[in-house]
């Protein structure tokens, strides 16, 4: 196993879940939360910060003068001036980068797919679920009415798809942005795992890995 998993993910689809399901087959580590964690320590930003701005979108329009930061090395002064969401955004970033480094693994959200975008060794997964299922997952583990489900429903995917589409240079959930999208609700978690962990081996024995 040399493959370097991302999962995309609609709220309430269960990737997560499946992530960590797909990890404890291989052996290997599934970062999700944990990510934020080890950004802290290595960017020197405490934790709270990292979670007050996990995943969501900045009010701020300089893309192109963090890209550029990034592309380039770290300007001081430009880093500096920075708003805090994308100093936040580019700990992850590197973060994303140095674990993919380290060897196979699951990496959860965070616009991981496009972090590692020049990576040889990695699929590109999004999970999504039928509304239905989703509203009944979420209301059954949040103790939700329907109708306050499917509101934290909208606002979580909304907030996921504004930071992807603005960090990235793809859109959020489209097919064409990752390898492989999958319907959770159609095999269930357990199938779900089974055919992602068989995308997998397939994956290895084609590229050789």
């Amino acid at each position: 196993m040399n493959t370097v998993i991302t999962i995309g993910r609609q709220f309430g689809s269960a990737g997560r879940e499946i992530g960590e399901k797909v990890a404890a087959h291989f052996g290997i580590k599934c970062y999700d939360k944990e990510l934020l964690t080890r950004a802290a320590k290595e960017s020197g930003f405490c934790e709270e910060m990292l979670a007050n701005h996990d995943e969501r979108p900045t009010n701020s329009f300089l893309y192109n003068l963090v890209m550029d930061t990034y592309s380039f090395g770290y300007n001081a002064s430009s880093f500096v001036d920075m708003p805090i969401s994308q100093k936040v955004f580019l700990a992850q970033f590197d973060t994303i980068k140095k674990i993919a480094e380290e060897g196979p693994c699951v990496i959860v959200g965070r616009c991981a797919d496009y972090a590692l975008s020049d990576f040889k060794n990695c699929l590109h997964l999004f999970i999504y679920a039928d509304e239905d299922a989703r509203i009944k997952r979420i209301s059954e583990k949040y103790n939700l009415t329907e109708a306050k489900a499917k509101d934290m429903i909208l606002k979580k995917d909304k907030q996921r798809q504004s930071y992807y589409n603005y960090y990235s240079s793809k859109k959020w959930g489209r097919a064409e942005s990752y390898d492989l999208c999958i319907n959770s609700n159609m095999l269930g978690i357990d199938g779900t795992v089974r055919l992602i962990v068989q995308y997998v081996q397939d994956f290895e024995e084609k590229n050789k890995l």
